[in-house]
């Protein structure tokens, strides 16, 4: 069978909860990270195809997105769905606004949806202003991000900065009012000359009006939860067996590790929480003489520890931290150094024993990942915001939670480690 949703996420937490998310709805779907091999994993209705794409240079994400779509297609997908954060992590150069005019090059398509929300999580839309919670985007931690800090709450201003087409909105007081409507409105809107759509959504009901509307559109972006709305409209129309796939992951013994990147501030609450009865080691970037060093360090650290139980290796750190940090090595450089620490600390990890990662941070799971070499993954059903499981197809399992750094319970690491030494069963 041709899939009917391919997947491109620009990150592997992402592209793990929006697979996870179709898995918990009874939908096959095969998750890659590597293009070139999308077309070995067989015949599913979904493919994923995440990589890190979210903040390199906008033409690599450009190219790497490119090759994923086309991957998609010469499999049959029907529909392509680019998936990123809820509080459209970007900066003015991209990457949301030129991959997505890719895309629309690509097929043909003239318009697009962009739909970040994710109702669950407090991340709204409304009069196309971004909302975390009660507060403007711009107003709350995420303007801190080290990378992609978000200053700006109007999405059709952010967006418009990275595109070469003109942008528009979707109001919310239109979009429960029909496909039938929402369709004339796309339309009077595109003789206008606009291509990109900014879709306000609050609630999930609101979601449920934009999968009705863009369901036989050939781009749709945003946010994984408006993809949970796709899968019963592919089994009203036939497109979708109406008995739910079953699938298992296998239980994963051996040693649990956590590795935290993210400096958001519920990874912080989590390591907090870990820490109540579990080791953390900390490394500041600000001090470290070199990555090897920082890299010994820890080794030496966990190599007493691990045998006790699960551990955690941090580079999470505060704004304050952060600044200093990128004042001494430069914006990419100090990122890069984490990544890097942090990456071949899982090498090693493993090489002591680790099987279990609980991996906190976008970047840093797909450092992570491909540092172990990984390119096929077996997904879980999704368990909540930033809770869901899954493990390596190929050789010895590894079971691997990849998180954003924004989400989560704050006691989730201890439980999501335990939870990955009993089998589940879909």
């Amino acid at each position: 069978m041709h899939p009917i949703f391919g997947v491109i996420a620009d990150d592997l937490t992402g592209g793990m909860e929006t697979a996870s998310m179709l898995v918990a709805l009874g939908v096959d779907v095969q998750f890659v990270t590597n293009p070139e091999i999308a077309g070995e994993v067989g015949s599913a209705p979904v493919v994923v195809v995440a990589q890190k794409t979210r903040v390199i240079p906008a033409p690599d994400a450009v190219r790497k997105s490119d090759d994923a779509a086309r991957a998609l297609l010469a499999l049959g997908a029907r529909q392509l769905f680019f998936k990123y954060c809820a509080t459209f992590d970007s900066t003015d150069e991209g990457n949301i606004g030129p991959v997505a005019d890719r895309l629309l090059e690509l097929t043909g398509q003239p318009v697009t949806m962009f739909c970040p929300a994710a109702p669950e999580v407090g991340r709204t839309v409304y009069n196309g202003h971004l909302f975390v919670g009660t507060q403007l985007v711009s107003d709350s931690p995420k303007r801190f991000d080290p990378l992609t800090p978000m200053t700006d709450p109007d999405l059709v201003r952010v967006l418009q900065r990275q595109s070469t087409l003109p942008v528009g909105l979707l109001p919310h007081h239109l979009v429960r009012t029909g496909k039938e409507r929402l369709s004339r409105h796309v339309e009077k809107e595109r003789a206008r000359g606009l291509h990109h759509f900014i879709a306000d959504a609050i609630y999930e009901e609101d979601l449920t009006a934009i999968a009705e509307l863009t369901v036989d559109w050939k781009v749709v972006t945003g946010n994984s939860p408006v993809v949970q709305h796709y899968p019963p409209i592919w089994r009203r129309r036939g497109l979708l067996d109406e008995k739910p796939s079953s699938q298992r992951l296998p239980a994963v013994g051996g040693h649990a590790v956590v590795l935290a990147g993210s400096c958001a501030e519920r990874t912080f609450e989590q390591l907090a929480a870990f820490e109540a009865s579990r080791p953390v080691f900390r490394i500041d970037l600000t001090s470290v003489a070199s990555g090897n060093e920082a890299i010994g360090s820890a080794l030496e650290w966990a190599r007493a520890r691990i045998e006790a139980g699960p551990i955690a290796i941090a580079t999470s750190a505060t704004p304050e931290k952060v600044r200093e940090a990128q004042d001494r090595l430069g914006r990419d450089g100090a990122a890069g150094l984490a990544e890097a620490i942090l990456g071949a600390l899982a090498v090693e990890l493993r090489e002591l024993g680790a099987r279990r990662f609980v991996v906190a941070g976008g970047e840093t799971s797909g450092t992570v990942v491909e540092r172990l070499g990984i390119d096929r993954l077996r997904i879980g059903r999704y368990a909540g915001p930033g809770v869901s499981r899954a493990t390596s197809e190929v050789g010895e399992p590894i079971g691997l939670c990849l998180k954003s750094g924004k989400l989560g319970p704050v006691d989730m690491f201890l439980q999501v480690l335990e939870q990955m030494t009993v089998e589940e069963v879909q």
